[in-house]
C-alpha cells in the first residue's frame, strides 16, 4: 500500500500519542532544508523535482496497475510489487523534500504534469523504469558540479542519488539483469535529461526554461529483457530524425556522427552510416555498457558534453541500454 506523507505523519503522531513515555524520552529531529542560494541551484532543484514527479507517477503505476499475481507469474520474486510501492513512497519524499526546499527559499516548485507511459506488463514496467531511473541519476551526477554555494545542498542531492542508484540495482536484479553493469554511471546534463523527460509528457501546467531538442530515435535492436547477454561491441545501433526540425541547415554531403555518452566524462564520436535521409547507423564501441546517451551531430570530436549540448546537437538525446 502506498501512503501518502500526511498519512505517514498522522499515523506516527498517533503512535507517539499512545506512548507518552516514548515522546517525551525520544529526542526529536530538527529538520534544517538546505538553501537555494544562487539560480544555478534553483535550477538544479527544479528539475530533479521535474523527475521526480515522473518518477512518482511511473512507480505509483507500477504498484497500482498489477498485481501480486501478475508479478509472480513474470518471474518476480515474492514481495516485488510491494517493494514497488516503497519505491514510490521514496519518491513521495523526494518529491515533497525538494518542493519544501524551493518554498522555503521563496521559489515556486514546478508542479506535476500529466504523463503516459508505454508498458503493458510488469516486465515492460521495470525495463522502462531502470531506462527513466538511469536519466533521473544522470541528472543529479551532471548538476552537482553546479551546487557549489552551500554544502548541504549537495550533500541533499547526494543522499537522493544513491538511494535511486538502489532502486535502480533493485529493479535490475529483478528482471535478472546484472544490478551493477559498469564501474561507473552516466553524468548528462539538464537540457539531455529534460528532452529524454519529454517522451512521457503529455502535458504540463508549467514547463522549466529548457530548450526541446529535435528528437533522435532509438530504432533498434531491442535488448533482451533480462539484458543478458549485454549488447557486444561492433552491433549495429539504428536511429532515426527529421532532417527539417534541424535547428541549423546541414549539407546532406556532410558526414554525420553519433556521439555516445557513456560512463565518466565519456564521449565517443562515430561517424554514422546514413540509411536514406532520416536515418544513419553506428556499430557499439568497444567498453560501452549499462546506459548510454546518443546524440546526432556533425562534429567528430573536440566537444565536452556542455559543448555539445549547448551548440553541436542536431538532434538527441536518444537513451540507449546496452546492458
Amino acid at each position: 500500500m502506498i501512503f501518502s506523507t500526511a498519512a505517514l505523519t498522522l499515523g506516527l503522531l498517533s503512535l507517539a500519542s499512545s506512548h507518552p513515555l516514548e515522546k517525551r524520552n525520544t529526542p526529536q529531529p530538527q529538520n534544517a532544508l538546505p538553501p537555494i542560494n544562487s539560480a544555478a541551484d534553483e535550477n538544479v532543484a527544479q528539475l530533479a523535482l521535474y523527475l521526480e514527479h515522473l518518477e512518482l507517477n511511473l512507480y505509483t503505476g507500477g504498484f497500482n496497475n498489477f498485481t501480486d499475481a501478475q508479478y509472480t507469474a513474470a518471474g518476480f520474486p515474492p514481495g516485488f510489487r510491494e517493494n514497488v510501492g516503497v519505491i514510490a513512497q521514496h519518491e513521495q519524499v523526494h518529491s515533497d523534500t525538494l518542493s519544501a526546499i524551493l518554498t522555503a527559499a521563496g521559489k515556486t516548485p514546478v508542479p506535476p504534469c500529466i504523463y503516459k507511459f508505454p508498458y503493458s506488463d510488469p516486465v515492460s514496467f521495470v525495463d522502462l523504469a531502470n531506462m527513466i531511473t538511469s536519466t533521473g541519476i544522470g541528472a543529479y551526477l551532471g548538476g552537482a558540479s553546479l551546487l557549489t554555494d552551500d554544502p548541504a545542498l549537495l550533500t541533499a542531492a547526494s543522499s537522493i542519488v544513491t538511494v535511486e542508484a538502489r532502486h535502480d540495482a533493485y529493479l535490475r536484479a529483478g528482471v535478472g539483469a546484472s544490478p551493477f553493469p559498469t564501474s561507473f554511471d552516466t553524468a548528462i546534463t539538464a537540457a539531455y535529461a529534460y528532452n529524454i523527460a519529454q517522451m512521457f509528457i503529455v502535458s504540463c501546467p508549467v514547463q522549466l526554461p529548457i530548450p526541446i531538442l529535435p528528437k533522435l530515435t532509438f530504432l533498434g535492436p531491442t535488448p533482451p529483457p533480462n539484458l543478458q547477454p549485454p549488447t557486444p561491441a561492433g552491433t549495429l545501433l539504428k536511429f532515426g530524425f527529421d532532417p527539417s526540425t534541424f535547428f541549423v541547415k546541414v549539407d546532406p554531403n556532410a558526414p554525420l556522427y553519433i556521439a555516445l555518452i557513456n560512463q565518466v566524462t565519456n564521449i565517443t564520436y562515430i561517424e554514422a552510416t546514413k540509411v536514406g535521409n532520416d536515418q544513419v547507423t553506428v556499430p557499439v564501441p568497444e567498453g560501452a555498457g549499462n546506459a548510454a546517451f546518443a546524440v546526432l551531430t556533425t562534429f567528430s570530436g573536440g566537444l565536452n558534453e556542455t559543448q555539445l549540448t549547448e551548440f553541436g546537437t542536431l538532434a538527441g538525446p536518444a537513451e540507449v541500454v546496452l546492458s
